[in-house]
C-alpha cells in the first residue's frame, strides 16, 4: 500500500500561530497605531496585478522582471504576477481609482521575491 506523504509548507513562508501569532499582533498593532497618530491612510492593494503592471514600470528586461517574478496565465489567458515590490500597484490603483491628490498612505503587508537573500547587495 502507498504510504501518503505528509504536506509541507512551501519554501519560504512561515505559520505564526501561538506566542508569535500573540507577537507579531502586537507589532501590527502598533504599526497601526503610529499610523493613525501621524495621519497616514491605511492602503491594501491585490498581492497579484496584471504582469505589465511590473513590466512597465520597471521595463521587461530588468533583472526583478526577468528572474524574480513569479508569473502565471489565468484561465482566461492573462498573464499575472504575485507583486515584487509594492510602488507599482500603488500606482496603479491612483491612477484607476481616481485619487484626487497626493495621501499620506502606508502598507505593510507581503511581496513576493524568489531570490534567496533578497536584500543581499542593496545599501
Amino acid at each position: 500500500m502507498a504510504r501518503i506523504e505528509t504536506p509541507k509548507r512551501i519554501r519560504g513562508t512561515q505559520d505564526i500561530f501561538g506566542d508569535e501569532q500573540r507577537r507579531f499582533a502586537h507589532v501590527l498593532d502598533a504599526f497601526d497605531r503610529v499610523r493613525r497618530l501621524y495621519c497616514f491612510q491605511r492602503v491594501d492593494i491585490p498581492v497579484f496585478e496584471a504582469t505589465g503592471v511590473f513590466a512597465r514600470s520597471m521595463g521587461e528586461t530588468s533583472d526583478v522582471v526577468s528572474k524574480e517574478m513569479y508569473t502565471f496565465e489565468d484561465k482566461g489567458g492573462d498573464l499575472i504576477t504575485l507583486r515584487p515590490e509594492f510602488t507599482a500597484g500603488i500606482c496603479r490603483a491612483f491612477i484607476t481609482e481616481g485619487w484626487q491628490q497626493h495621501a499620506p498612505m502606508i502598507s505593510a503587508s507581503n511581496w513576493w521575491n524568489w531570490r534567496k537573500r533578497p536584500f543581499c547587495g542593496r545599501s
